[in-house]
């Protein structure tokens, strides 16, 4: 078992890379960053989908406009100037 919790801990590393965080600590700033890490991983997956044609590039557009509305709205929240 614990074999299987190694492999699925690397291929949640490998879908899902994180990079360390090295501006300015406060909490907020860890917080959106890491929102921004996600969205741009989400985006990534977005437009290789729209390149292998899974999806329009309409449907794409929708995707992430709605991906990135919720980023803008994670910043406001957080009161990041």
């Amino acid at each position: 078992m614990n074999r299987q919790s190694d492999l699925l801990s690397e291929l949640c590393d490998f879908l899902y890379p994180r990079s360390p965080y090295y501006g300015q600590f406060k909490p907020e700033y860890l917080v959106f960053n890491a929102s921004l890490q996600d969205f741009s991983q989400r985006v990534n997956y977005i437009c290789s989908l729209q390149t292998s044609g899974k999806l329009s590039p309409e449907e794409a557009y929708k995707q992430i406009h709605i991906l990135w509305r919720q980023l803008k709205n994670a910043k406001k929240e957080l009161k990041i100037p």
